[in-house]
């Protein structure tokens, strides 16, 4: 019952961050007639001064989700360069839209049983962090280099998107046990190479890979390299055209 109210209370607090980014983009007159809410009750829930029932929160989130879509933000937030490749440095420091990311990979995931949130280093881990909060789960770090104090590590080569270099993931063994139900979460899904090597470390530990979350992904030759390890269930909030990135 506990986990259940913080829960609750996790929601209600992430809807009242997305009322106040909603804040940004119209009065409250225009919240008003989104929402179907007085403009004085929208007021104090922006400010602060009350929190939304569980119920009303639900509404409020459904009816803004329609005209703030979490892959617009997304789009809105990224910036190509003259070669076509983009900085996600507004997605990934922008901790209300990762909220809004939690959110979405909780409801899409809603029901599967989830012990543990893998993610490779470095961009990934603050929508990581912030799901593993959510759930109340531990966090587990693939890394680049080995930790000095640590024991024994699950250790799996792989070759980073357009790069010639073999690259290696190191996680303590001691993050898993046999069993765990693994939510693997990322920022970008470029060639794939990097998702095989987490659901091969899952699998070096006899675990289970419940599903894989990203914020982007770029193309879709990356679901197949997926689907010959593994047919986990895979959520993207924004596909990034394959044309945008070349142009």
């Amino acid at each position: 019952m506990a986990g259940s109210r913080i829960y609750d209370l996790k929601y209600k607090l992430m809807v009242t961050e997305l009322l106040s980014l909603a804040k940004k983009y119209y009065t409250y007159r225009e919240l008003s007639q989104l929402t179907g809410l007085p403009e004085t009750v929208l007021s104090r829930y922006v400010k602060g001064h009350v929190l939304p029932t569980i119920d009303r929160a639900q509404e409020i989130n459904s009816k803004l989700e329609a005209v703030m879509r979490l892959e617009t933000e997304i789009q809105r937030r990224i910036r190509f360069d003259e070669l076509g490749y983009f900085d996600n440095t507004k997605v990934i420091s922008d901790t209300m839209l990762l909220e809004r990311a939690v959110q979405q990979a909780v409801d899409k995931f809603a029901g599967q049983r989830i012990t543990k949130i893998l993610t490779p280093e470095t961009d990934g881990i603050p929508l990581a962090t912030l799901m593993a909060h959510r759930l109340s789960v531990p966090l587990v770090v693939a890394k680049k280099s080995r930790e000095v104090g640590v024991g024994e590590f699950i250790e799996e080569l792989y070759i980073p998107s357009k790069s010639a270099m073999v690259m290696c993931f190191y996680v303590p063994r001691s993050m898993f046990r046999r069993g765990d139900c693994v939510l693997i979460v990322d920022d970008v899904i470029d060639s794939g190479e990097t998702q095989r090597a987490l659901i091969k470390i899952v699998m070096k530990a006899r675990a289970e890979v419940t599903g894989i979350y990203a914020l982007m992904s770029i193309g879709k030759e990356w679901r197949k390299r997926i689907e010959e390890v593994a047919g986990c269930v895979v959520e993207v909030a924004y596909e990034v055209p394959i044309k945008s990135r070349h142009e």
